[in-house]
């Protein structure tokens, strides 16, 4: 049987070598350069734009096929299934979903700032909702795209077989529009990504002239009044970034803007009474309206906030979404707490990341965070390459047809001797060769266009038109020329005067009478938000949190039995606390992290309740073990803090399993935290929490009981106050053995309850030995066996007020 040699098509890859044998490659290498390919081939092909055209490639791809095969802006529209399927099968080998998508984005009017495509149907909606599939829309191109394709019948750039080598595609296209600041655009690739926000056209039309008329113009200079004021989102809203900030930005290439929706104020009667309203009519760029809505109205429907009554969305093609407030609200203050609580604020982020062109304009690099200057710079130059290649496109077209004509000058004394040369010539072939014998001036090429002359051209009012015509064509490429030859160093002459009177049709046809014309988003100051407490929208109620050992977690009215409450099988409850909605819960876990909520935050529910693991990222292996309400009236402030460096009346207490144990000040926990949480103890490495309890004055005793029936007890002072997280002392010494829970004794005759390898259940109280002092190896409790676990207590009933 023959050995089979492996594949290896890469040809960057060392492969069979002469005589045959294959040569092995580690995997390591193979692995890099494979990767690498594919890395540039992501970065350049497929998620950055080109700084030329503001186009990623599927996007180019579709406009060129709609301008090549239809449908033009002044053709009927036609079915979108067609265009994706002329895109898929001539220029863009990849799925049809992603061509639909983009061709679908490019004609969503509150994604693009000019949109490209002129979509007739379903093309989706601000609140996320799909469009309707390509077998029933229908697209044409939009006007403004003409801006982009309209100089390529000049072959103004360069281009390249598509993927099978049947057709050619541009490399990019000849666009008159800087469509990559005016539009935006968005992308992910490896390594790298891009993040541009789009713009105002005459903004960025008028910064191109700044910076045509002074090269050496400065990114502050091209901003500001006069040229580009900040991004102009289509779906408008306030920007309240600092202005000086947006310049930093631009001259960066890279940063943060605060956006906020447009709200304005108004009353409507309702109902024969007065409402109090605040009406959005604009929402950030990029933000899902019905996601905005539905943040709105869980914070109505869980009372978070007790000024707002109701949120209606009553938008049709323009945005409007009510929000009824209580008479007595503060406007500033709701809108204070909705800008921090939901999407009606953003963060927009900006990374000018793009490609721009090598030396050889058929390949791209990427440019990491290009300032502004940069990206214009890029635009004027490639402009004036176009207008340089259209301008010899042109010269080329009017010295053939100059050739032409001055051929027919030649023979137009003679035409009668043409004629009769014709009429006794034995073809085509022959009356050629007859007429270049006879006139020494005429080529080839000249003479076929004679041939070819129709016989009404050669009346004298055509006649006459012939010569008019070549006056016409040797005056404009005698200008042509001049262009050509001019060394352009005067940026407002030559070929630079036509790049600067193409940007000034811009600014006439995007100006403040084009409906896309004037500015969307507005520039406001940030300013000082209103001074607001989140507990003072908070409704208070009491309610009772009931936390599981298994990780579940729900909020109810009340819980009069913890044992009946529903639970997952196989589930306990592992405490249920009371307080109100406005406090704070703390969730203490094995790794010595707490976890803090408020309870109003915690999920409201009759059922098994939500895993803890939604409100905070808790790590592998990590469980709760206690859970502490810091309700005013079951822990008052004063008793979490020390007067004079004294330790407060209320500690926390923990115990590791390796048997040590600790004492620490519980005020740090009472605020909410993040979603990581905040250390209270640091166990060693491989050891966990579990023991915990709120120590105050009542507590007179720790029982600490270990698997090997080993059993400690001690006075709640012995063991160490830590100002900070840390391991603690040693509270039970342990030989090959494990710490299995602690008892706080409050009376004579606390019980620990614990079952044993025999199947056994035993007590052993804590008053049954001498309290002593932390460290060493304590009693034994059991003489045969070992303790399996502690049997938890009944939990009670939290209280009532």
């Amino acid at each position: 049987m023959a050995k089979r040699t492996p594949r290896n098509d890469d040809p960057t890859l060392p492969g069979p070598d002469a005589g045959g044998a294959t040569s092995r490659v580690p995997l390591h290498e193979a692995a890099s350069v494979r990767y690498l390919n594919y890395a540039l081939s992501v970065i350049t092909s497929r998620a950055l734009p080109d700084v030329r055209d503001g186009l990623k490639p599927v996007q180019r791809r579709i406009l060129y096929a709609m301008w090549t095969e239809g449908p033009r802006p002044d053709q009927k529209p036609r079915k979108c299934a067609t265009v994706c399927g002329s895109v898929m099968g001539k220029y863009h080998p990849h799925g049809d979903s992603a061509i639909y998508d983009a061709l679908v984005r490019m004609a969503q009017p509150w994604v693009m700032r000019l949109p490209l495509v002129e979509g007739h149907g379903n093309f989706g909606s601000m609140d996320g909702d799909p469009p309707a599939a390509y077998r029933y829309t229908e697209c044409r191109l939009d006007p403004a795209a003409a801006g982009l394709l309209e100089d390529l019948s000049s072959r103004t750039v360069a281009y390249r077989p598509n993927y099978d080598g049947s057709k050619e595609e541009p490399v990019v296209l000849p666009a008159r529009l800087p469509a990559l600041l005016i539009n935006g655009s968005q992308g992910i690739a490896v390594g790298m990504a891009t993040s541009i926000p789009p713009h105002n056209p005459a903004e960025v039309g008028k910064a191109l002239l700044k910076l045509l008329k002074n090269p050496e113009a400065t990114v502050a200079q091209l901003t500001g009044p006069g040229g580009i004021l900040a991004p102009d989102f289509p779906t408008g809203g306030t920007l309240v970034t600092p202005q000086a900030e947006i310049k930093e930005i631009y001259k960066n290439g890279g940063g943060s803007l605060k956006l906020r929706g447009s709200v304005h104020h108004r009353y409507a009667a309702t109902g024969g009474r007065g409402e109090k309203v605040l009406t959005i009519h604009e929402v950030p760029y990029g933000v899902n309206k019905s996601t905005l809505v539905e943040q709105i109205a869980e914070i109505v429907l869980n009372r978070k906030m007790a000024l707002l009554a109701d949120v209606r969305d009553l938008s049709t093609e323009e945005v409007r979404v009510d929000l009824v407030m209580k008479k007595d609200a503060d406007e500033a203050k709701v809108l204070a707490y909705l800008h921090k609580n939901t999407s009606l604020e953003v963060n927009v982020q900006v990374n000018l990341t793009c490609l721009v062109p090598t030396e050889n304009p058929e390949v791209a690099a990427p440019l990491p965070r290009a300032d502004l200057k940069t990206i214009l710079w890029h635009f004027l130059h490639f402009r004036h390459r176009v207008v340089t290649r259209r301008l010899q496109n042109e010269l080329e077209k009017l010295l053939g047809r100059l050739h032409i004509l001055d051929g027919f000058a030649l023979i137009f004394d003679a035409l009668d001797e043409i004629l009769r040369i014709i009429r006794a010539s034995d073809g085509k072939a022959d009356a050629a060769e007859k007429i270049q014998r006879r006139f020494d001036g005429l080529d080839a090429e000249q003479t076929d266009a004679i041939l070819e002359l129709k016989l009404y051209r050669l009346a004298r009012l055509e006649i006459h038109l012939v010569e008019e015509e070549r006056g016409e064509k040797r005056a404009r490429a005698d200008e042509v020329e001049a262009l050509l030859a001019d060394d352009d160093g005067d940026t407002g002459s030559g070929r630079w005067g036509i790049v600067r009177n193409e940007i000034e049709e811009i600014l006439d046809t995007y100006g403040k009478k084009h409906p896309r014309g004037p500015r969307r988003t507005k520039l406001g100051d940030v300013g000082e938000e209103a001074g607001y407490s989140e507990e003072d929208f908070i409704v208070a109620e009491d309610c009772h949190i009931v936390v599981t050992a298994d990780g579940w977690i729900k909020r109810q009215k009340e819980v009069k039995d913890p044992s009946t409450t529903r639970l997952r099988e196989g589930d306990r409850v592992l405490a249920a606390v009371a307080g109100s909605t406005r406090a704070t819960l703390g969730l203490f876990s094995s790794a010595g992290t707490c976890y803090t909520v408020r309870m109003i935050d915690v999920p409201a529910s009759t059922g098994h309740g939500e895993p803890i693991q939604k409100l905070f990222k808790l790590r592998d292996g990590e469980r709760i073990v206690a859970a502490v309400s810091f309700d005013p009236r079951l822990l008052p402030a004063e008793s979490l803090e020390g007067a004079d460096g004294a330790e407060p009346a209320f500690t926390g207490f923990a115990a590791t399993d390796d048997g040590h144990a600790l004492r620490f000040g519980l005020s740090a926990f009472a605020e909410v935290s993040t979603r990581s949480g905040r250390r209270y103890a640091r166990p060693a490495k491989g050891a966990a929490v579990v023991a915990f309890g709120v120590v105050d004055r009542e507590v007179q005793a720790l029982l600490a009981v270990s698997r090997r029936c080993r059993a400690k007890v001690v006075k709640p002072a012995k063991v160490p106050f830590l100002s900070g997280p840390g391991k603690g002392n040693m509270l039970l010494k342990l030989v090959d053995d494990a710490l299995l829970g602690v008892k706080l004794s409050r009376g004579d005759r606390d019980l620990l309850t614990y079952e044993t390898s025999r199947g056994a259940t035993d007590t052993v109280s804590t008053v049954k030995y001498e309290a002593t002092e932390t460290g060493g190896r304590g009693v034994e409790v059991k003489k045969n066996g070992t303790i399996v676990r502690i049997v938890p207590e009944p939990v009670e009933a939290p209280p009532s007020w």
